[in-house]
């Protein structure tokens, strides 16, 4: 019994290069929806960051004081009008409140560093108000509220100084005028005394009242500059513990610790998929093999475990029987994963409705399936009645399945002469012995060392692909393609079914499987999409 010779895969479809698909946002999201324990990882990272800071660093607490500034002027108590004597520049009082002067007196005042004692003071000023509010930030409140008060005061005796010294100024240069004015009162004083006539005498004493006169203002106006007050303002509000605040909110650091945390993992995410691509979707399936989907098989999320649904199974063992016609060499291929649950589940799926199936395996994996066919059997048995399932008509054999490119079996007319039944006239003729069956002797004429196991309508046996030659339809648990080629050569005496994992695949992995059939020259049937793995 041999399998028809498979066609040769279409040199168009193979040259040809995957479709162009859509980009839509499900296809960005996927990536971090499957990396979910990376993502979720960097993001407890960036919390548990984020509250080592506040445990570890103290928290800054904020002390204010405000301070009323009041403009410098000659006569306090004159109605105040459009003079620019009453009008104040804040933005020049506020850098004059962080200037250097300032901070220094801070900084020598609390033994702090001046970039530090800079960084950590700040003076706002409210809208149409001759106020500046000094914030003060400092790990204690205590602290706080002693630099804050200290900068506060720096500030009002800087610009008292500021105005003593422009008051000073001011006076000596009065006195300078005063002195050369009165000078001059004693030369003309003098030359009154000294003049004759009534004509220089009356022009002597009216140059002398004219000085006098000059004097006085001169006088008056060193008067006023010396009474003018240089106090440039109040602390109307001093600082006090009761009035500290946090600086921040604990709750906002957490908040951004776990955001920062869950940007990087995205961003991880998006480099470790960039370098270890899986399958993801049928389309990716289709684009890196370019076979035809035969079913996609679930897994139902149970307490007890979770295993495939059954209907699936059901509907990938229908494709897989319109596809072969019997005697048929199934091997179930992957690249890196172990086929035995799909290949159990096929065998009870095809075996239910009436079929023989003989499930060979050559890697030691012959309990594994036998358990799992059993228990397959168990969930089919109390899902329905077996018997009452309708059985399809088999398939004539040479019939090939309607589009599946499979060359029919050509009925050859058996020999009028068995093996060894015709005389030899030779004199050193060969004696032709009949093939022998692998396994003969068991008990009820079973070959040796094949487990039978009656599901349904039919029967699955499980043994050895040698055990199996004779079988009708025979299910390959090929072993990873990567590590072994028994697979692929078996493959090349029947078909062959890929076997993709989702989540779990890598597409160079499917890939280079996909190479290796096509290279073998074996023509895959088409792949069947399983569960969904998470990395």
């Amino acid at each position: 019994m041999t399998d028809p010779v498979p066609v040769p895969w279409a040199p168009g479809r193979a040259m040809a290069g995957p479709p162009i698909r859509t980009l839509t946002l499900s296809d960005l999201l996927r990536v971090p929806l499957h990396r979910s324990r990376l993502v979720a990882g960097a993001a407890l990272a960036g919390l548990l960051a984020a509250l080592g800071y506040l445990l570890l660093v103290p928290p800054a607490v904020t002390a204010s004081a405000v301070v009323a500034v009041r403009p410098v002027v000659t006569d306090a108590f004159t109605p105040s009008g459009a003079g620019a004597d009453r009008a104040v520049n804040m933005n020049v009082e506020s850098g004059i409140a962080t200037g250097t002067a300032v901070v220094q007196r801070l900084a020598d005042a609390v033994g702090d560093d001046p970039r530090d004692v800079r960084d950590a003071l700040e003076v706002e000023v409210p809208t149409g108000g001759q106020i500046l509010r000094f914030l003060y930030r400092a790990p204690g409140p205590q602290r706080a509220v002693r630099s804050v008060n200290l900068a506060a005061e720096a500030y009002l005796d800087v610009r008292r100084t500021m105005y003593e010294q422009q008051r000073a100024e001011m006076l000596r240069s009065y006195d300078e005028s005063i002195a050369k004015v009165v000078a001059q009162q004693g030369v003309v004083q003098r030359r009154v005394g000294a003049v004759r006539g009534a004509a220089g005498a009356d022009a002597a004493v009216a140059e002398l009242a004219g000085i006098n006169s000059q004097l006085t203002q001169l006088n008056a106006a060193r008067t006023e500059i010396a009474a003018v007050d240089v106090n440039p303002g109040w602390v109307t509000q001093v600082a006090e513990r009761a009035l500290v605040s946090a600086a921040g909110t604990r709750p906002l650091h957490l908040l951004a610790g776990l955001l920062g945390g869950l940007l990087a993992g995205v961003v991880l995410a998006y480099l470790v998929e960039s370098v270890d691509r899986r399958v993801r979707s049928v389309a990716d399936g289709r684009e890196l093999t370019g076979l035809p989907l035969l079913g996609t098989v679930r897994q139902s999320r149970l307490r007890a475990g979770r295993r495939a649904v059954d209907a699936d199974l059901r509907y990938v063992a229908m494709a897989i029987a319109e596809r072969v016609h019997q005697p048929a060499r199934v091997s179930l291929v992957t690249a890196r994963e172990d086929p035995t649950p799909l290949t159990a589940g096929l065998a009870v799926a095809l075996a239910a409705e009436g079929r023989d199936v003989f499930v060979a395996d050559d890697s030691g994996r012959g309990e594994l399936l036998r358990d799992t066919v059993l228990v397959d059997r168990v969930r089919l048995d109390a899902g329905a009645d077996p018997t009452q399932r309708i059985v399809p008509k088999p398939r004539p054999a040479g019939t090939p399945a309607p589009g599946s490119g499979v060359r029919p079996l050509v009925a050859r007319r058996p020999s009028p002469h068995p093996p060894g039944a015709r005389p030899s006239t030779e004199a050193d003729a060969t004696l032709t012995l009949p093939r022998p069956r692998y396994g003969h002797g068991g008990a009820n004429g079973r070959p040796a060392g094949v487990d039978e196991v009656a599901v349904g309508l039919g029967h699955i046996r499980i043994g050895t692909w040698r055990q199996g030659a004779d079988h009708e339809l025979v299910l390959y648990n090929a072993p990873p393609a990567e590590a072994d080629e028994r697979g692929v050569a078996v493959a090349r005496q029947g078909t062959a079914v890929v076997v993709v994992e989702r989540d779990r695949t890598r597409q160079g992995d499917l890939r280079r499987l996909v190479d290796r059939l096509r290279a073998a020259g074996v023509t895959p049937l088409g792949f069947v999409l399983t569960r969904s793995g998470r990395v």
